[in-house]
């Protein structure tokens, strides 16, 4: 693999990243055929059900896929699901070589794939730019080998990690860039939590704004005690999930009248069960899980090490100590048991800071 591979698998990787709002649960990806140094074909994997990336590329190449290289961002599949297998379409269209950017952790495909195309002669060389092709499809990549989404969860503050004041005011600590930038969290993710205390505080619909994309994401909320009001917005607009730790038999019917699927998970705590939760949504097909909750639920989830990845949008303001965290992480009393983070990005929009920040294990 040289440089020039490196710019058609850049194209390809370009090419998954529009579908970056509409795949789900399936991956994101994109394929690129080159012949004698030109384009012929490219394509992307826009929905589920619809024809993958390769299958979009060879349309487009017709005869000329006959001898191309294929550049594809992920391995193609070797069985049949909703569309038949893409290993064998580039088989038969005569392609002489695939660079792949990353083999397919689904158990169904997992090497089969690339073992199909070099058995029918095809050169394969994998692993250019896995790195970024793996970033693009983590949530996939998640529930595909630990069985659990990719939990992302974004929160605003202040610069000394500040939430809300000590009276609940939190509107609006950041700007509107950063929120308008925030959608595009959204709009990605497969589904959105939160907990009763923000429903109970903001009454937030949780959908996506200003990003045109045919698929809402999944609403989740996490309560409890039932505590949530059948008025409430979030469940005004279907696709919402509950999950519970209470068997109140007229609050569960006066929700599931209303459209809300509940789920009952109780934990020993008589709390809802957190890891049950997510090993649950990952059931659903739910890759990307983007949290958006108060302190009670960010802290529960660092806590247990259930969360992958922070956005912080940090205001360049300070509201001092009386005002709200943004994790309740209980009293540490050892520098052990802090939860280290390790810095992916740091940008600016508008007048506030983007830290996206992955969970680190310290050694």
């Amino acid at each position: 693999m040289n440089a020039v591979d490196s710019q058609w698998m850049a194209l390809a990787l370009r090419l998954a990243e529009r579908g970056l709002y509409t795949t789900s649960p399936n991956p994101r990806v994109g394929c690129v055929l080159v012949h004698d140094g030109k384009v012929v074909g490219e394509g992307w994997h826009e929905r589920a059900g619809e024809p993958h990336a390769e299958v979009h590329a060879l349309r487009e190449a017709g005869k000329s896929a006959k001898g191309a290289t294929a550049y594809v961002t992920l391995e193609p599949c070797s069985h049949f699901g909703r569309t038949p297998p893409c290993a064998d379409a580039l088989i038969a269209a005569g392609v002489a070589r695939a660079v792949v950017a990353m083999q397919d952790p689904n158990p169904l495909v997992a090497g089969q794939g690339v073992a199909r195309l070099r058995a029918a002669g095809i050169a394969v060389e994998c692993g250019l730019m896995e790195t970024a092709a793996r970033e693009l499809n983590t949530g996939f990549v998640s529930r595909m080998t630990r069985g659990t989404p990719w939990v992302r969860s974004k929160i605003a503050a202040s610069l000394d990690g500040r939430t809300a004041l000590a009276n609940g005011a939190s509107k609006w600590i950041t700007g509107e860039a950063a929120r308008r930038d925030a959608q595009h969290w959204r709009a990605r993710s497969c589904a959105v939590l939160t907990g009763i205390g923000t429903v109970l505080a903001d009454d937030p619909q949780l959908n996506v704004r200003e990003i045109a994309t045919g698929r809402q994401p999944l609403r989740v909320v996490v309560d409890s005690g039932l505590r949530i009001s059948p008025a409430a917005k979030i469940l005004q607009s279907g696709q919402v999930l509950v999950y519970t730790a209470s068997s109140d038999a007229a609050k569960l019917h006066a929700l599931k009248a209303g459209g809300a699927e509940v789920v009952t998970l109780a934990g020993a705590d008589g709390k809802v069960d957190l890891p049950a939760v997510l090993r649950d949504l990952g059931q659903r097909g739910i890759n990307e899980v983007l949290v958006e909750a108060g302190r009670e639920l960010n802290g529960a989830l660092l806590k247990a090490g259930l969360v992958d990845e922070l956005v912080l949008y940090l205001a360049p303001q300070l509201l001092g100590d009386a005002a709200r965290g943004l994790a309740d992480l209980g009293e540490l009393t050892q520098l052990q048991q802090r939860v280290a983070l390790q810095w992916n990005e740091v940008r600016q929009v508008g007048n506030d800071l983007r830290i996206v920040a992955k969970l680190a294990k310290e050694k």
